[in-house]
């Protein structure tokens, strides 16, 4: 058998979407882009969207809008995908690293107030695997602090977070998927901080092939970016007049075609991650009772969107131990990976920076463990128990 560790699910739903814009002349800044960043603001109850051609870029905007340059300083998370440090780097801000909470996996709000500087412009977390950050206190953090906040959604579209909620919010479009539960309010993904991105590379929960979104309530801050995603001209300028300095980030519209049919599918799709893991959770729960491994923790306060699913070996076994067992699975065919490798011990960060081992014990020691399995919307029972039990397998050999 053998089974990847991701794999889009493509209908011909998605197919005659993308067919359908193929047969038009608007292959670019057509009607499928509005459409499309239409269709996520009021699926995730923002009043703008932008619609670029990576997660990445869409980070790497946000910076730049916001105002984030030279000498500045932006708190985030050594636990994550490279991009979301990178695009700080890219405008020559330095990143501020702070050590991870054990259990969600996600930037440790009680562990930021002492790295604020003078220096310190922005916050920028990260919703880790799909599980929302805990944003009620980092928006605290950043109020006291005079800060600025940014939400990497990029794993986390349709999740939410429970947050008791100070204020009414008078903007319709942001009460659109918003509902309360007693005192408290839910709140999707992306839409707290200044700004926020959902992104959809094939393995996230619906994609565009290559493709990502800026979210945000701020009118300049959209603006800025939806300039700069087109090579910095004008809302009425003419082709080859360019207010700023800009990039080709844009998103055509064969990709928002794609992108507009699956977000059409999101309910299914989400309900059809949830399934495999709780398939997961099930087979695997003899393993965790025994002390092998721990499966993914949810927060009462949050609703998940499994982007993948990680699971974490006791802390018996070493990073060595793990390296061989995701080489033993990969042999029997399973695909797996070693979901996240510090980004402060990334080669270019150490160089950089100086970083060394031990400077981030918890991302660190929690790095050394994980293994994310196969994952995806029509991953069968069959296939996660030949998983779990091939995994059981091979962990014998570590007890």
């Amino acid at each position: 058998m053998n089974i990847p560790l991701a794999r889009p699910d493509i209908t011909e739903k998605e197919i005659e979407a993308v067919v359908a814009v193929l047969r038009t002349p608007h292959l670019a800044l057509g009607p499928k882009l509005k459409e499309f960043e239409d269709a996520i603001a009021e699926y995730s109850g923002v009043r703008y969207v932008v619609a670029v051609n990576s997660g990445t870029s869409a980070l790497h905007l946000i910076i730049r809008a916001l105002g984030i340059g030279a000498g500045d300083e932006v708190i985030t998370t050594p636990f994550s995908f490279i991009s979301s440090s990178n695009c700080i780097l890219f405008e020559r801000a330095k990143p501020v690293f702070v050590d991870i909470e054990p259990k969600t996996l996600n930037i440790d709000p009680e562990r930021i107030e002492e790295a604020i500087t003078p220096k310190t412009k922005a916050i920028l977390a990260v919703d880790v695997f799909g599980h929302p950050a805990d944003w009620p206190a980092l928006e605290q953090l950043a109020e006291r602090h005079n800060v600025l906040l940014v939400e990497d959604s990029a794993e986390a579209l349709g999740a939410e977070r429970r947050s008791r909620e100070s204020r009414v919010e008078s903007r319709e479009s942001k009460t659109l998927d918003q509902k309360t539960d007693g005192k408290f309010q839910w709140k999707k993904a992306g839409s707290f901080g200044n700004a926020g991105v959902f992104a959809f590379y094939p393995n996230k929960q619906i994609t565009t092939g290559e493709g990502g979104v800026i979210v945000t309530d701020d009118t300049e801050l959209a603006r800025l970016c939806r300039s700069m995603a087109n090579q910095g001209r004008g809302e009425a300028s003419t082709w080859l007049q360019h207010e700023r300095l800009g990039y080709n980030y844009r998103l055509s519209d064969i990709n928002c075609a794609l992108g507009i049919a699956q977000l059409e599918r999101i309910d299914e799709i989400l309900a059809k991650r949830e399934r495999v893991a709780q398939l997961y959770n099930e087979h695997l729960s003899p393993l965790e009772e025994k002390g092998f491994l721990k499966i993914p923790y949810v927060s009462p306060d949050v609703k998940m969107s499994f982007f993948v699913y990680v699971i974490r070996l006791a802390d018996r076994y070493t990073r060595e131990d793990r390296d061989r067992i995701l080489q033993k699975l990969k042999q029997r065919g399973i695909g797996c990976g070693n979901y996240f490798q510090p980004i402060h011990l990334q080669p270019f960060y150490r160089k950089m920076f100086g970083y060394k081992g031990g400077d981030f014990p918890i991302t660190e020691h929690i790095a050394s463990r994980t293994i994310a399995l196969p994952f995806h919307n029509n991953l069968t029972e069959g296939e996660v128990d030949y998983v779990v039990e091939n995994l059981d397998d091979i962990l014998k050999c570590y007890r």
